[in-house]
């Protein structure tokens, strides 16, 4: 799965906003870096490693990703509810 900048949908229907691939900096594993697209206080920005970003879970008896790509993000789009009360 090629992981691309933009909005996605996480299986329990939050959505995020990925910015892009990092890498650790000990064994050079892909992760990808992401922030949530609604108010939460426990991080700003999250990672994720790609294979876990990318793997199937199931729900009600069917295999779904974990992630579903919904586009790219649009300018106004780009911050959370804590960045628009600044």
């Amino acid at each position: 799965m090629d992981i691309k900048p933009g909005r996605y949908l996480h299986y329990k229907n939050k959505e995020y906003q990925v910015i892009g691939i990092a890498k650790h900096s000990e064994t050079l594993e892909d992760f990808v870096l992401y922030k949530p697209l609604y108010e939460q206080s426990l991080a700003e920005y999250w990672i994720r490693p790609v294979a876990l970003f990318t793997d199937e879970v199931e729900v009600d008896g069917k295999k779904v990703t974990h992630f579903k790509y919904l586009g790219e993000m649009k300018n106004d789009e780009c911050r959370t509810k804590n960045e628009e009360e600044i």
